[in-house]
C-alpha cells in the first residue's frame, strides 16, 4: 500500500474496511508463517506458575487417580458380606483388626479396620461402613455394625477420578488453578506451554509529556494503558520512552522493537501532516490496512515489518482503547496459538437512544444501573456515558461497559434491550 504523504492526505478515509475484514487481514498476516505451533515459541514451566498459561502439545493422565482404592468415609473398612442382613436392631458384631494406618494391616473374615477419608483401604477389605452406623463395646473391643453394605461401597475405586492415559487437554487449552491442581495429580510436575508474547509499546507525539503539561503539551497516557491492557491479556510488554514526530526517530523506534512480538505504537497514525506512522510502516514493511470502520477509532494502521505485526493506533485514548481490544488482542491470541473468548456481557434495558452511522460499527460506552423490573425483563439499565467523544477518557474509565452497535444498524432506539460487553473483565 505505498503512497506519498499527500496522497494519504488528500485520500482521507474515504474507503474504511470493515472491522471483521480487517480483523481477518492482520489474521491472515500473523498466521501465515505458522505450522501449527504458538509463533511465540515454547517453555517448560513448573506446574504451579503455570496458571493462565496456555499449553503447547495436548496432555494425557500419566497415571490413575486415584492410583490405590481409599476409603470415601470415615468409618471402618469391612467385607461387605461380613455385614449383610446387619441393622439397628441386629448389628452384625465385628472384631477390630487395627487401623489403615498400620503398616501391615489386613481385613480377615469378621473383621474391620478403622479408616479415614482418603485412607487406602487395607487388604482383605471390599467396603466401608460409616463411623456413624458403628458402635465400639468399650469392655470387648469389639464392633457392632449396624448397617449392611454392599461391595464398593463408600470406596472410591482405581482411576475414579482420571484414567492413566485418558486425554485431559488439548494443546491450545488455557490453564486454570483447577487444571493445575490436575495434573499434578495426574502426574505433571512440569508442563510446555507457549511464551507470553512481547510487545514493545511505543507512544508517539512531539506534544507528549511524562511530567506537568504545559500549554499545548498533554500528559502520556495511551502506552501506560496499553502496556497494562498487554499484561492483563498475558503479554509482557517493555513501555518505551515517548518519541516524537520525526521520520527517522519513528524509523529507529519500530526497528528497535522488531525482535518482539508485535510493535505497537500510540499516536500518529491518521492523515494529517505530523501522522507519519502509515508512510514510515509502509517504507519497512507493508501496510495492510488503514483507516476502518469503527466508532470511535477509524484511523488505526495495520502492518506488517519483518513479520513482525505493527499496530499504529489512534492518540486519542478512547479510540486507542477500542482499537487495542479489537485488535491488539487477538493478535496476542493467535500469538500463541488460541482465539480470543467472546467477552462476558450483561443484558440491559437501553435508556437512551445510541446514534450509529451505516457500515460503522460504534462501541457506545454506558453506564449500569439496576431498575424496577418485570419478571424475565433485564434487571438493569443502561445509560451512555458518551457515543462520541474519542478524546475523553473518563467516559471509558467510569464506564461498565460497551454497547456494540454493528456495522448494518443505523442505531439502536431507547428502550431496547442490549448486550453490555463487560470487555475489562475476560482477559
Amino acid at each position: 500500500m505505498k503512497g506519498t504523504d499527500s496522497e494519504r492526505t488528500e485520500a482521507g478515509f474515504k474507503v474504511r474496511t470493515p472491522v471483521d475484514e480487517a480483523r481477518q487481514v492482520l489474521r491472515d498476516a500473523v498466521e501465515r508463517a505458522g505450522d501449527g505451533t504458538p509463533a511465540t515459541g515454547t517453555e517448560t514451566l513448573e506446574v504451579e506458575r503455570a496458571d493462565g498459561r496456555v499449553l503447547a502439545a495436548p496432555l494425557e493422565s500419566a497415571r490413575n487417580v486415584p492410583h490405590y482404592r481409599r476409603a470415601a468415609m470415615d468409618g471402618y473398612a469391612v467385607r461387605a458380606e461380613d455385614t449383610f442382613g446387619a441393622s439397628e436392631r441386629s448389628p452384625e458384631v465385628l472384631r477390630t483388626a487395627g487401623s489403615a494406618e498400620d503398616e501391615g494391616t489386613t481385613v480377615d473374615p469378621g473383621a474391620a479396620a478403622r479408616v479415614h477419608t482418603g485412607s487406602a483401604l487395607p487388604d482383605g477389605a471390599n467396603a466401608v461402613v460409616m463411623i456413624e452406623r458403628v458402635d465400639r463395646v468399650e469392655a470387648t473391643g469389639e464392633l457392632e455394625v449396624e448397617d449392611a453394605v454392599a461391595e464398593g461401597e463408600n470406596v472410591a475405586p482405581i482411576g475414579e477420578d482420571v484414567d492413566e492415559g485418558q486425554q485431559l487437554y488439548d494443546a491450545g487449552h488455557r490453564l486454570r488453578p483447577s487444571d493445575l491442581g490436575l495434573l499434578r495429580s495426574a502426574g505433571y510436575a512440569r508442563v510446555d506451554v507457549a511464551k507470553r508474547p512481547t510487545v514493545g509499546v511505543v507512544p508517539t507525539g512531539e506534544e507528549l509529556v511524562d511530567g506537568d503539561p504545559g500549554p499545548g503539551e498533554v500528559i502520556e497516557t495511551n502506552g501506560l494503558t496499553v502496556s497494562r491492557l498487554v499484561e492483563r491479556w498475558g503479554g509482557r510488554a517493555t513501555y518505551r520512552d515517548i518519541v516524537t514526530d520525526d521520520p527517522e526517530s519513528l524509523r529507529v523506534a519500530i526497528q528497535r522493537d522488531l525482535t518482539k512480538d508485535v510493535v505497537v505504537t500510540t499516536g500518529g497514525s491518521s492523515v494529517g501532516e505530523r501522522d507519519l506512522l502509515p508512510e514510515v510502516i509502509d517504507d519497512l514493511g507493508e501496510v495492510l490496512v488503514h483507516g476502518v470502520g469503527l466508532k470511535p477509532g477509524h484511523p488505526v494502521c495495520l502492518g506488517i515489518v519483518e513479520d513482525t505485526p505493527v499496530l499504529a493506533l489512534p492518540g486519542y485514548p478512547v479510540a486507542c482503547i477500542v482499537n487495542a481490544v479489537q485488535f491488539l488482542r487477538p493478535t496476542l491470541r493467535w500469538l500463541e496459538g488460541t482465539t480470543p473468548e467472546p467477552h462476558p456481557t450483561t443484558q440491559a434495558v437501553l435508556e437512551r437512544k445510541i446514534p450509529s452511522e451505516p457500515g460503522t460499527r460504534t462501541f457506545a460506552r454506558v453506564q449500569l444501573e439496576e431498575r424496577d423490573a418485570e419478571e424475565d425483563e433485564p434487571a438493569f439499565g443502561a445509560t451512555p456515558t458518551r457515543a462520541s467523544g474519542s478524546g475523553v477518557l473518563s467516559s471509558v474509565a467510569l464506564a461498565d461497559g460497551w454497547v456494540v452497535v454493528d456495522d448494518d444498524r443505523e442505531g439502536i432506539p431507547e428502550g431496547e434491550t442490549v448486550a453490555v460487553q463487560n470487555w475489562e473483565v475476560n482477559p
